[in-house]
């Protein structure tokens, strides 16, 4: 399986403007920028794509350790945060934060944290990136 994005970026780098784009027509010309990376402009940016698509694929693997466990969740919420430092020879992700709540019927703290942990290390997106990548797991009653 292949999945393509695109991106266009015309002008410097604090002054020009960029936009993104998806193979599924998610993203269609979606803006990007300086502002949007580095303040609060106004688009999107790099880290916040990053962050939907670690939160969007742990969740999912989450589902998957979950089956495999002979559970199913009623709800599952994961917030991903992606740190960008400056390092010496430029700027780096260095940490990304999974905070996730979950509601899943039958399920014991020893289950949830396994399937959770398992979720963490092993879904691709994790498996890509070099950062750190802590876990909160709440299981909710």
């Amino acid at each position: 399986m292949k999945r393509t994005a695109s991106a266009v970026w015309s002008g410097g780098l604090k002054d020009g403007k960029g936009s993104i784009s998806t193979q599924s027509g998610i993203l269609d010309n979606t803006q990007y920028g300086f502002s949007a990376r580095f303040e609060s402009g106004t688009g999107t940016n790099p880290e916040e794509l990053i962050a939907a698509a670690h939160a969007g694929c742990f969740t999912m693997a989450l589902s998957a350790q979950l089956g495999e466990a002979g559970l199913t969740a009623d709800n599952l919420r994961t917030t991903a945060t992606v740190t960008l430092d400056k390092a010496e020879d430029g700027f780096a992700i260095t940490h990304i934060h999974l905070d996730l709540a979950a509601k899943i019927p039958g399920a014991d703290q020893a289950k949830f944290e396994a399937a959770a942990n398992k979720a963490k290390v092993g879904c691709p997106v994790s498996r890509l990136l070099k950062a750190e990548i802590t876990l909160d797991a709440k299981l909710e009653t």
